[in-house]
């Protein structure tokens, strides 16, 4: 029986795992070597007190999905309507474009680190995405973004090579210079790089999609922590190598490229075993994004529109599904061959998501109250907490989107 019940849990253990490797996406490594390089160790303390407020946000989805067995912008349609499915719908397609421009940036930025010129690298990157999605199942799909995905785990490694002065972590803690608009602008991309809209999409629709259900509620929840803990682990292994090199070595310097970042690592791996490493960190964080990025896309639109949308239909019986799914690849493709600076790109792109967190985080808190049943319904003190912090991250995000006009 125990031996049933250990498959039973890895058989639907994945969804979680997998959103949340892409929510390490190659703009939030640029974003949080970004952190390290200008504050140090300052903005350490907001990556751990993001761990249970991303999985907060993530296990809502979750609970939506398992409970009511459909997608996000199907539940906002029919409780709130076609207008407002539409413009959460249109937010999403927002974040999801400006996502993909900085996921095949960064495939294109670690191409350039062995001469791959950007239109070989990108291009392969979209054909072998293409080909993935449109002859596999939803579970290949998974398996695969898993795989890809655990790259990023290189990140782990190389922080513990850097040999980060624990006392200056410690200062990095307590000191936080919260008034200083440079930093606050910095601690939103954060944010902002840590909760997406196109997560929320993806989560509850790849719970349907793989025919999960409430029995699987406390396997889901544990699958969401576990990708929760691990995807911030990442952030701050990333955050805590940069501080340690050029936080130290150039204190306040801005990043500009790809290949400063990957110079960080060099002086502790070596040239050539540094860049690789980077290399391979990065083309997994932004390989699973993009697969995770476009197939939000095609869902929430399926969703709201009301074509076939599921992995577990072939091309010729979903077509618009896989139509979506590959445009959606080729566009962001195409704008990062035309050339463009990965690094401002990828810290703008994460205030913007941060931006949109009040119409996302809005829709998904109001679900939680409205769509479920009274046992699964958000409730209590729980309901209060939760309300807070999207009330906080609707806030900052609100303050994104107008600090660059003050």
């Amino acid at each position: 029986m125990k031996r049933r019940n250990i498959l039973s849990f890895f058989a639907m253990f994945g969804p979680g795992l997998v959103v949340m490797f892409a929510d390490t996406d190659a703009g939030s490594v640029i974003t949080a070597a970004q952190s390290g390089a200008v504050w140090g160790y300052k903005l350490l303390l907001l990556q751990i007190l993001l761990i249970p407020i991303v999985y907060m946000v993530q296990e809502l989805a979750v609970r939506l999905g398992l409970v009511t067995g459909k997608g996000h912008g199907e539940l906002i349609r029919e409780h709130f309507g076609k207008g407002w499915a539409w413009l959460s719908v249109s937010t999403l397609m927002v974040a999801c474009l400006g996502a993909l421009v900085t996921e095949f940036a960064g495939v294109a930025g670690a191409g350039l680190l062995f001469g791959i010129p950007p239109w070989l690298s990108v291009g392969m990157a979209v054909l072998l995405l293409s080909i993935v999605a449109w002859t596999g199942s939803y579970l290949s799909v998974e398996r695969i973004a898993i795989l890809i995905g655990s790259f990023e785990l290189v990140f782990l490694v190389v922080a513990w090579w850097a040999r980060p002065s624990p006392a200056a972590m410690l200062s990095g803690l307590t000191r936080i210079p919260w008034r200083q608009p440079g930093y606050m602008y910095l601690a939103v991309a954060n944010i902002g790089a840590v909760i997406m809209p196109w997560m929320v999409f993806y989560h509850q629709s790849a719970v349907v999609d793989k025919g999960m259900t409430t029995k699987d509620l406390r396997t889901a929840r544990r699958d969401t922590a576990i990708g929760a803990v691990i995807t911030q682990l990442i952030m701050i292994a990333i955050l805590v190598t940069v501080a340690a090199t050029i936080g130290v070595y150039h204190p306040g310097e801005s990043l500009n490229t790809v290949q400063q970042i990957a110079d960080a690592l060099t002086p502790f791996l070596g040239k050539m075993v540094g860049t690789i490493l980077f290399a391979l960190g990065m083309v997994g964080a932004s390989l699973v994004a993009a697969i995770v990025v476009s197939l939000a896309t095609a869902w929430g639109l399926g969703e709201v529109s009301g074509y076939q949308r599921s992995l577990e239909h072939q091309p010729r019986k979903a077509p618009w599904f896989y139509i979506i799914y590959t445009a959606m690849l080729v566009i962001g493709g195409i704008t990062v061959v035309s050339g463009i600076n990965l690094v401002n790109l990828s810290v703008a792109v994460q205030v913007m998501n941060a931006a949109l967190l009040p119409v996302v985080l809005g829709f998904l808190y109001m679900l939680a109250l409205k769509a479920l049943p009274e046992p699964y319904r958000l409730q209590g003190g729980y309901s209060v907490v939760v309300g807070v912090v999207v009330a906080t991250a609707s806030i900052l995000g609100m303050y994104a989107a107008v600090s660059p006009f003050f």
